[in-house]
């Protein structure tokens, strides 16, 4: 298969994918049911839907910020103004091209701030890697504070406690086998494995070294907390869910996080893995999709809306370049 090819397939199979499944989303609906829906997305209540935005703005430019305490160790200070620009673009176009983003983020750096690429780049992969452990910690705490509700629905659904608990040990043994092969095996696929976890991992404990590292934690706790705080302010815009606690919320976000990467920002996929969540705690379907569209619409109406801004304001503030 050639280069052009793999790409090309790249580029489409996602968005397909979400093609796809919002088709199947209207499928499985009744006409009454997506009268309804549209009914709750067309009625809910404007106050709450730009709240949520204005959190989601507030994250990034918080990420704008934190994004410059990276790389000013690397002796490069761009204006938080640059920052937020690069970063809003850089979603926009992982909307039309999925994992786009941080390349062109990286090069727009290079090209209007005079970062180097790799420089640029390898802050990004660090600020990846954060975000990472925050939503491991973020699915610990979702499964500490509603275990018995996960629990229960499992064993509704007739998952096998045993099966899940063996399948369990075993990702254990082949995770510390992996380890051990990658840490003394001397072949060229280890140690490219072993030279990427280094590079990993100096990237990780630079942090620790930066001056200002209690503020880069301070932004990294207050983007995460943003982006619960978008979900939860949207619960007030169904009847249904309005109810629902933090720790709900909590669980409600992790299969959401995960979607949002599966297809182009989440097309199709993200209502469904939210209104599939959400019916754990016993919220209908309507309703569930109603939240998770909502929800959806939102944040790609504010990506989209800003980072076509950025796409224009960019070149004519950085015009000399």
């Amino acid at each position: 298969m050639s280069n052009t090819l793999k790409k090309t397939l790249k580029t489409i199979l996602p968005i397909l994918l979400g093609v796809f499944l919002v088709w199947y989303a209207y499928d499985s609906t009744s006409a009454d049911d997506r009268k309804q829906i549209v009914h709750y997305i067309k009625q809910a209540d404007l106050f709450w839907v730009i709240l949520s935005m204005t959190i989601g703005l507030l994250s990034h430019i918080s990420r704008a910020i934190r994004w410059n305490l990276l790389l000013k160790p690397l002796g490069y200070s761009p204006k938080i103004s640059s920052n937020v620009l690069i970063i809003l673009l850089s979603y926009f176009a992982n909307i039309l091209i999925l994992r786009s983003g941080e390349i062109l983020r990286a090069t727009a750096l290079s090209t209007y701030e005079n970062v180097p690429f790799e420089k640029g780049f390898g802050t990004i992969v660090t600020e990846r890697i954060i975000d990472l452990i925050m939503l491991f910690l973020i699915i610990i705490a979702a499964l500490f504070l509603q275990t018995d509700t996960i629990l229960g629905f499992l064993q509704e659904k007739g998952f096998n406690y045993n099966l899940l608990l063996i399948a369990g040990v075993l990702g254990v043994l082949a995770t510390v086998i992996f380890i051990t092969f990658v840490k003394k095996s001397s072949s060229k696929i280890a140690i490219k494995i072993r030279s990427f976890i280094n590079g990993l991992l100096d990237g990780l404990l630079s942090i620790f070294k930066m001056k200002n590292k209690w503020l880069f934690v301070f932004h990294t706790l207050f983007i995460w907390a943003c982006y619960i705080g978008m979900l939860w302010v949207i619960k007030y815009t169904v009847l249904e869910t309005i109810n629902l606690t933090l720790s709900q919320i909590l669980v409600v976000f992790v299969p959401g996080a995960f979607a949002m990467t599966a297809t182009n920002g989440g097309l199709g996929i993200y209502p469904i893995a939210v209104s599939k969540a959400l019916s754990i705690f016993g919220i209908s379907t309507v309703s569930g999709d109603a939240y998770g569209w909502i929800m959806w619409i939102s944040q790609t109406l504010l990506v989209v809306v800003f980072g076509a801004i950025s796409f224009l304001i960019l070149p004519l503030l950085k015009r000399t370049k």
